[in-house]
C-alpha cells in the first residue's frame, strides 16, 4: 500500500531542502505546495515574530471522510548544523549523507511518512477521521516553535509526535521536565601581577562551587549537568565575573524542584563562603510527559503497530520533544520512534525499511482511530 519509491524520493527531496533552525522558510514553502496539490488548507502562525527566523509553524487541516473527532500528528521542520547542502545517498539498505553534513532524518523522516500516509488515503479513497498536521520551527533550539504555538487552534484531543530514536513501534510514554539554571559569580577585578591580593577571582570561586555540586545521574529519574562556563576579561586581570549554564531534568516535577533547590543552595553557599556574590536565574523549559498504558492514545498506537507486524514497546526517554508541549497544552500525546540513527552527527542514517514502517504506522494509526470512532458521513 505504501509507495516505497515515492516515499524515498520525497524523503530525499526533503532532506536536500535546507532548513536549519531559524531558516525553515524553504521547507515551509515546499510543504505548502505539497499540501495545496493534495487539496489541503495550510495556516502559518506568527511564531517567526516571537522566536525569530523566516518561518512560522505550519498547521494543515485535512478534512475527514468520517464524522469523528480529529487526530493530530506533529513533526519539526528544522535541523541542526551542519545541515546545509545535504546530499542524500541510498547505500544498500540505508540512507546516509554523502557529504560532511547530517542527513536530516531528524525530523524529515516523520514529515515524509506523514505525507505518504496522506497520499495513500487520497489515492485509495480510504475512510479516515479529520486530520491535523503541525510542522513546528526551532524545535532543536529548545522546542521554541511549539512553545509559542496557540494550541487552541487545534481541535484534536489525541496526538502523535514522530521524533524519537529507536525502531518504529517504540512508543515514548514518559519524558522529563527541565529547568535551565544560570549562575553568575561576581568577584573583584585587580591587576594579576601587581596587586592580585586586592582581587577576588570569580572563576576560581566558581570552580570551588562546582567541585562540590552533584552532577550527572542523580537517581533513576533525575539528571543534572553543567554545560558551559565563561568568565574573565584578560589573562592579566583577576576575573571579576564568571557565568555557568547548566540544567536539571526529572521525570517528576517534585524531584526537579528538589534537585534544583539543592543545586542553587549548594552553589550559593559555597560562593558566599568564599567572599563572592552570585545571581541565579532559573527557567522552566518544558513539562514532564507521563502517559498511562491504558490511555486511548497509547492503546491506538499499540494496536496500529501490531496490525502491521511491528512489536510495540513502551519506553521512557531523558530528552524533551514537542510532545512535552503538546501534552502541556492538554492534548494527550505520545512520541513515536522513527528509526533515525546517530542523529546530530555526520554519521546519521535511517534504514529504508524503517522509513517505510514510519509511513505504514502513521497510516495504521489513522485507520485504527477511524475504525474506533467510526460514524460514516
Amino acid at each position: 500500500m505504501i509507495n516505497e519509491q515515492r516515499l524515498l524520493q520525497r524523503f530525499i527531496r526533503l532532506v536536500e531542502t535546507d532548513s536549519p533552525s531559524g531558516q525553515e522558510g524553504k521547507l515551509r514553502d515546499l510543504l505548502a505546495e505539497e499540501f495545496e496539490r493534495l487539496g489541503c488548507r495550510t495556516m502559518e502562525d506568527g511564531a517567526a515574530d516571537l522566536v525569530g527566523g523566516d518561518s512560522g509553524n505550519l498547521l494543515v487541516n485535512i478534512p475527514g471522510t468520517l464524522d469523528t473527532e480529529s487526530l493530530l500528528f506533529v513533526a519539526h521542520m528544522d535541523t541542526v548544523q551542519p545541515g546545509t547542502g545535504v546530499k542524500a545517498l541510498v547505500e544498500g539498505d540505508r540512507i546516509i549523507s554523502a557529504g560532511p553534513t547530517i542527513l536530516g532524518s531528524d525530523d524529515k523522516a516523520a514529515i515524509a511518512a506523514m505525507l505518504e500516509a496522506l497520499e495513500v488515503l487520497r489515492e485509495r479513497k480510504l475512510p479516515h477521521p479529520p486530520l491535523e498536521y503541525l510542522f513546528t520551527i526551532s524545535e532543536e533550539q529548545g522546542l521554541m516553535g511549539s512553545k509559542v504555538f496557540d494550541f487552541t487552534r487545534v481541535k484534536a484531543r489525541l496526538a502523535y509526535v514522530l521524533d524519537s530514536g529507536g525502531e518504529p513501534g517504540c512508543i515514548v510514554v514518559r519524558s522529563p521536565c527541565q529547568n535551565e539554571i544560570e549562575y553568575t559569580v561576581y568577584g573583584k577585578a585587580a591587576h594579576a601581577g601587581i596587586s592580585p591580593e586586592q582581587g577576588l577571582n570569580a572563576i576560581q570561586v566558581a570552580a570551588k562551587a562546582l567541585a562540590v555540586m552533584p552532577c550527572g545521574r542523580i537517581d533513576a529519574q533525575t539528571t543534572c549537568n553543567f554545560g558551559t562556563i565563561e568568565g574573565g576579561v584578560a589573562r592579566n586581570i583577576v576575573a571579576p565575573s564568571c557565568r555557568i549554564k547548566g540544567e536539571a531534568r526529572s521525570l517528576q516535577r517534585e524531584y526537579l524542584d528538589k534537585i534544583t533547590d539543592e543545586l542553587v543552595q549548594t552553589f550559593t553557599n559555597t560562593v558566599e563562603a568564599n567572599g563572592a556574590q552570585v545571581e541565579v536565574e532559573i527557567k522552566f523549559l518544558y513539562p514532564e510527559m507521563k502517559l498511562d498504558p491504558a490511555e486511548e492514545v497509547v492503546e491506538l498506537a499499540i494496536a496500529a503497530a501490531q496490525s502491521i507486524g511491528l512489536a510495540p514497546q513502551l519506553v521512557s526517554t531523558g530528552g524533551g520533544s514537542d510532545a512535552s508541549m503538546v501534552n502541556g497544552a492538554g492534548i494527550r500525546c505520545a512520541n513515536l520512534a522513527t528509526g533515525m540513527n546517530s542523529v546530530h552527527t555526520t554519521d546519521e542514517y535511517i534504514l529504508v525499511k524503517d522509513l517505510v514502517d514510519d509511513a505504514r504506522l502513521v497510516l495504521a494509526i489513522i485507520e485504527q482511530a477511524g475504525r474506533k470512532w467510526t460514524q460514516v458521513v
